[in-house]
């Protein structure tokens, strides 16, 4: 008989119930006994012993939503950046003091195991994160959701720098496996390729046939996503590829033992590497391969694995939305269409009109070269029948826009899904927002910056298909498990309300007059900064002073981001300091710390990442700056080290070009734990800068539209350094070889394109940029007033949430509602 998940013996939940289990886990599980377990070996114990205790939650949960049929989401993104998962788990099943009692009586440091943890390789920055605070938001909420995605064997790649410049090494978080992760082999999903398409007439009506050339394997991988102290565990289900016929024992035994596994190499590339290298025609067409293997697998799945036998596709967009995280799922749409159509005979206008309900799409970028494309030559290849249903979709669409503005061709052609030159190719954004229910933006300014600029024409002939959802981020990550000592000092102020109703900070702000509560809090900060140098040192080996102003930049790395206008800034300081302008004792001490990885093909930001440590190594060694101005560079910036790194800052530097980011995260993240922001009017930095209140947050540069009046007045940048000294006295530095050994070449591209073309303004912005920074020093020098500045951060920034933005969701596009789940 077939056990339900309420016949299922859930542990104990206790220090001594804990033990035992840990232990029988040990012993049974791993086959180790406590003498002779390695402190891996500990870890995956731990892991699997809590894992258990939300094992019964999830299968509640799964059981619940087939009794109930609530409308669900499914949320298809080519990344996850989950972060370490064991803190979550305890923090959800609220086992954190029962386990460290427990482990502690066996003579083990919780700690110790924790850090033996790798991290998940499954995303690369802020898309891959805002995947993962959604899911969990969306768990704590008690909405039903499915995650889809693409279980990477080495994700983004393991950043390192040899003579400071970035190698790539392979990120082999699998390497021992994974204990929160349940294969299931026996469901793996069959995904074709190539070939082509038959048309035949069947009782008087065209009917269309694809048939693939080749096929591969989708084997899913579950990852349960609980939520906070609710009983509600949702899923995460990432796809690994395998071939359909792995091995070929004839060709094997005939001495060709390569060519016997090709085939399951070739499949097995498909999810081998997240974003593999593009510039090359292979790399493209495997980047194409990963978006429709995940997208067509995550559909069928649901289709035949999650709705209940017999139910009635007409009614699909009652059961589930599709929510398409930027554009590389957004095959999908021509996936449906191919399956109401071809594997289910529906005719074209039923499988249009459903599928026009069942998808959302969220762009995230204003950046024109980020809205992919996809050559009609490419796509025909290898999705011939997707091909042919985005020429129909097109030519419909088309023929509508005609009739709406019958004297504007221009018009029609610019909302053509086929863009005719350089080369004929499908506009994904475009596909997506004629196809989705709704279209979103991820902050005001890029919301209204999509409609008015990105997406012009289409929010003008549509309207009511765009909307804003302003991004948030999870406070149980990013402050309750990331910041234990803030965590504290809040929850002994207003309660743990907080941790699930984030608005509930603003009980916060009368204390910021409170001169013992500011005292407590930069006592926190210190204790932070202490508890981030000790993990420097031991992780990258770099020095850096508790006592400094700790000045944060960490992002992916990209031009618009403008890493280079914070070196320029401490070149600058470094350069006056030499010339004897300013004295190394007038320099407030700072250490400047990035973390940034550069995509392998981006020559610029690469050539950025060797200037920065560059620089790093020249300043940091020389005596002239009496040891007061400091660059740190940690590689391999991920989760981990974000959860120690954000708590710990003082300044957040957000600092790109008006009108280029979309939203941002590390803004909120930095600010809601007692950060204060340097930064443009961008993105949702607006917002930030709107709800903290513009005397706590530093405000420069230009605005979006100056930005767009000195682009279009011709944009030059040899200007601004021909009429300020500081400026051209740093870049002269960077060109003279100062920083490369004396030779001019090694940073000459980086000079030569700021100097000439400066796509992001950054000579524009960098004289109203060092004059922010002085108000910086200013406002440091006083720390009660900059604690009272970050407490008012912390308690205004509640709004994001990303449960706020999960709100915000359901309420303008998803229309789903909560189920909570029966304790047991």
């Amino acid at each position: 008989m077939t056990q339900t998940a309420d016949q299922i013996t859930t542990p104990q939940h206790s220090v001594e119930g804990f033990v035992q289990d840990f232990l029988r886990e040990l012993q049974f599980g791993q086959g180790m006994s406590m003498s002779r377990a390695s402190t891996n070996d500990q870890y995956l114990a731990l892991a699997r012993t809590v894992r258990t205790h939300l094992m019964s939650r999830w299968l509640r949960t799964l059981d619940h939503q087939r009794d109930v049929q609530a409308k669900s989401v499914a949320y298809l993104s080519a990344e996850f950046l989950l972060g370490r998962q064991l803190g979550n788990a305890l923090l959800a099943t609220d086992l954190e003091e029962i386990v460290e009692e427990g482990l502690a009586s066996l003579g083990i440091d919780l700690q110790r195991l924790r850090s033996m943890e790798k991290e998940p390789g499954l995303g690369n920055g802020g898309l891959g994160r805002l995947a993962a605070c959604f899911i969990d938001s969306l768990a704590t909420m008690n909405i039903p959701c499915i995650g889809y995605g693409i279980r990477y064997e080495y994700g983004i790649f393991r950043q390192t720098f040899v003579d400071g410049w970035q190698v790539e090494k392979p990120d082999a978080w699998l390497a021992q496996g994974s204990p929160w992760e349940f294969p299931h082999p026996e469901a793996a999903v069959t995904i074709g390729f190539g070939g082509r398409t038959e048309a035949s007439t069947v009782d008087g009506r065209l009917v269309t046939r694809w048939i693939p050339d080749w096929q591969v394997q989708a084997v899913p991988y579950n990852y349960m996503v609980p939520g906070y102290h609710n009983g509600r565990v949702n899923t995460l289900r990432l796809w690994s590829a395998a071939a359909t016929e792995s091995f070929d024992l004839s060709i094997f035994n005939a001495g060709d033992y390569s060519a016997a596994v090709r085939a399951q190499t070739a499949a097995e590339n498909i999810s081998k590497v997240l974003y593999p290298e593009d510039s090359t025609p292979q790399g493209k067409e495997l980047r194409l391969q990963q978006q429709y293997f995940f997208a067509a697998a995550s559909l069928k799945d649901f289709l035949d694995n999650v709705l209940p036998e017999g139910f009635d596709l007409h009614r699909l967009d009652e059961r589930i939305v599709f929510q398409l995280n930027d554009t590389h799922p957004v095959i999908a749409i021509p996936e449906l269409m191919r399956i109401l159509l071809d594997e289910k005979g529906w005719d074209w206008d039923e499988a249009w009109a459903l599928t026009q309900r069942c998808f959302a799409y969220t762009c995230h970028t204003l950046l024109p070269e980020a809205l992919e494309v996809w050559s009609v030559e490419l796509l025909g290849r290898l999705l011939p029948r997707h091909l042919e249903i985005i020429y129909r979709i097109n030519e419909d669409f088309l023929a509508e826009v005609h009739t709406a503005y019958p004297d504007d061709e221009l018009r029609v052609r610019r909302m053509s899904i086929i863009a005719e030159h350089p080369e004929r190719a499908v506009r994904m954004a475009y596909l997506a927002t004629v196809a989705g229910t709704k279209v979103n933006g991820v902050a005001e300014l890029h919301s209204q910056l999509l409609r008015d600029k990105v997406l012009q024409d289409f929010s003008e002939y549509m309207p009511e298909k765009f909307t804003n959802v302003t991004n948030g981020v999870t406070p149980r990550r990013f402050v309750r498990l990331a910041n234990p000592r803030l965590s504290s000092l809040i929850t002994e102020a207003i309660g743990d309300g907080w941790v699930t109703d984030l608005d509930r900070l603003r009980e916060l702000e009368p204390l910021a007059e409170d001169a013992e509560f500011r005292r407590r809090f930069r006592e926190v900060k210190a204790a932070n900064k202490t508890r981030l140098v000790d993990l420097l040192k031991v992780r990258d080996g770099i020095e850096v002073s508790p006592d400094s102003m700790l000045d944060v930049m960490v992002k992916r790395l990209h031009e618009y981001k403008r890493q280079t206008l914070k070196l320029l800034h401490v070149v600058s300081l470094y350069d006056q300091v030499r010339r004897g302008d300013l004295a190394a004792s007038d320099i407030t001490p700072r250490t400047v710390t990035f973390g940034a990885k550069a995509a392998p093909g981006y020559k610029m930001a690469k050539q950025t990442i060797g200037l920065i440590n560059a620089v790093g190594r020249t300043i940091n060694a020389d005596p002239v700056l009496e040891g007061r101005l400091r660059i740190a560079f940690p590689a391999n910036y991920n989760v981990t080290l974000a959860e120690r790194l954000i708590p710990a800052a003082d300044l957040s530097e957000q600092i790109s070009l008006a009108g280029k980011e979309a939203s941002g995260t590390g803004n909120m993240k930095f600010a809601l734990n007692g950060a204060l922001t340097i930064g443009t009017d961008d993105g949702a930095n607006v917002e930030l800068r709107q709800l903290v209140g513009d005397e706590n947050f530093f405000l420069f540069g230009l605005t979006e539209p100056e930005v767009a009046e000195i682009v279009e007045k011709g944009y030059r940048p040899t200007s601004f350094y021909e009429s300020n000294a500081t400026l051209r006295h740093a870049l002269d530095l960077i060109a003279s070889g100062a920083f490369s050994d004396g030779d001019r070449r090694t940073f000459e591209p980086i000079v030569s394109n700021l100097l000439y073309e400066d796509r992001f303004l950054v000579l524009a912005d960098f004289q109203a940029y060092l004059d922010a920074q002085l108000v910086v020093e200013r406002a440091y020098a006083d720390p009660d007033a900059w604690a009272r500045s970050a407490v008012l951060n912390v308690a205004r920034s509640g709004f994001f949430s990303s449960d706020r933005s999960m709100r915000d969701y359901l309420d303008r596009i998803w229309h789903a509602e909560a189920a909570p789940v029966p304790t047991a």
